[in-house]
C-alpha cells in the first residue's frame, strides 16, 4: 500500500484558517493571498481524499473528516516544530526559570517539562509552583523568566493573554443540600491563605450581592482547599481547572450566589524579548494548554507575518 504524505505547509494553513475563523483572515496573518490558501486547502482535500469544509450560511464549517484531520494536524505541527527546535537547539545550555499556578501543576507541567527536556537536554529548568501574587512579584523582579498567572488587572507590556477561563462557585459533590440564603447563618467560605486574588474576588462579589459570609476553612495549598470543599465545610471560588470529581460546580441562580465573570490566563515574561530557549518553552506551554483546555476558552494564536526580502 502506498501512503500519501500530507503537505505540512498546507496543514499549517488549514489549522490557521480554522483557528482564525476564516481562511481570508488566515491568508492575511500568513502573508499570502486568499487564492493561495484556497489552493492549499484543495490540495489537502485531494491528499486526504475527503472534503474538509462545507458551506454553512455565509461561512464554512468542518466536515466530520475535517474535524478528524484538524486534531491530527495540530499534533503533527506541534511535533514538527518540536523536532526542528530540538535539532536547532541541541547545543543550547544553561537554565531557565518557570513559574506556574498550582492549578496547572498536574495537568500542564508534566507535559511541558517532558517536551522541553527532549528538545533541550542540556538546559536545566528551575520550576516553581506558587500563588498569583508571588508569581507576579518574581516576574517583575526578574526572578522568573516565564510565568503562567491569572490576570489580576495589572497592566504589563510583557504579558500575553492566552485563554479566558470561567470562574465558578464550587461545593461538595456528596452534599445534596447546599447553602441557602434562607438559612440564618452566613455562607461558609473555603479559601486559600491571604493574600489570594480569588479569595478577594469571592469576598467582594458576595459583599456586592448582599450575602453574609464567614471564612470556614483556610488552606495554604490548593489540595487542602479541594479536600475541605469536598468534605462539605464550605463553598469555594475557583476555576474548573484541575477540579477533582469530589467537587461540583454550583449554579449561582439556584443558590442565590453572585454571577461570576471569566478570568484571563496570562503568559508573563520578565523581558519584552525572550531568548530562543525561553521562546521555545513559551511555545510548548501554549501547545500544552491547547491540548488541555476547552477550545472556547483559548485565544486565537498570534501568527507572525513572514518578512519579505
Amino acid at each position: 500500500m502506498r501512503f500519501t504524505n500530507l503537505d505540512m505547509d498546507a496543514l499549517r494553513s488549514f489549522v490557521s484558517g480554522i483557528e482564525a475563523g476564516s481562511f481570508a483572515r488566515a491568508a492575511d496573518r500568513l502573508g499570502r493571498s486568499t487564492s493561495a490558501i484556497s489552493a492549499q486547502l484543495k490540495k489537502l482535500e485531494e491528499q486526504a481524499g475527503v472534503a474538509l469544509v462545507r458551506k454553512s450560511g455565509r461561512g464554512l464549517t468542518l466536515t466530520d473528516g475535517g474535524e478528524t484531520l484538524l486534531s491530527y494536524a495540530r499534533r503533527l505541527l506541534n511535533l514538527n516544530d518540536e523536532a526542528l527546535s530540538a535539532v536547532r537547539g541541541v547545543e543550547l545550555e544553561g537554565w531557565i526559570r518557570l513559574g506556574l499556578q498550582e492549578d496547572f501543576g498536574e495537568t500542564v507541567l508534566p507535559q511541558v517539562l517532558g517536551r522541553f527536556a527532549r528538545a533541550h537536554p542540556k538546559v536545566r529548568i528551575e520550576g516553581r509552583i506558587a500563588r498569583n501574587s508571588e508569581l507576579r512579584d518574581k516576574i517583575a523582579a526578574g526572578n522568573l523568566d516565564i510565568a503562567l498567572a491569572w490576570d489580576d488587572g495589572a497592566v504589563s507590556a510583557t504579558a500575553e493573554r492566552i485563554a479566558t477561563v470561567p470562574l465558578c462557585w464550587l461545593g461538595s459533590a456528596a452534599e445534596d443540600a447546599a447553602w441557602s440564603r434562607d438559612r440564618a447563618e452566613p455562607l461558609p467560605l473555603v479559601a486559600l491563605e491571604a493574600p489570594c486574588f480569588l479569595r478577594t474576588l469571592a469576598c467582594d462579589g458576595l459583599d456586592r450581592h448582599g450575602v453574609a459570609w464567614r471564612i470556614a476553612f483556610v488552606s495554604p495549598s490548593l489540595g487542602g482547599l479541594w479536600a475541605a470543599t469536598a468534605a462539605g465545610l464550605g463553598i469555594a471560588l475557583r476555576t474548573p481547572v484541575g477540579r477533582p470529581q469530589s467537587v461540583r460546580p454550583l449554579e449561582p441562580r439556584y443558590h442565590d450566589l453572585p454571577e461570576l465573570r471569566s478570568l484571563g490566563l496570562m503568559l508573563c515574561r520578565a523581558e519584552q524579548e525572550l531568548g530562543p530557549t525561553a521562546t521555545h518553552l513559551a511555545a510548548i506551554i501554549r501547545h500544552a494548554l491547547r491540548e488541555t483546555l476547552p477550545a472556547e476558552w483559548l485565544m486565537p494564536p498570534a501568527i507572525e507575518r513572514p518578512s519579505v526580502a
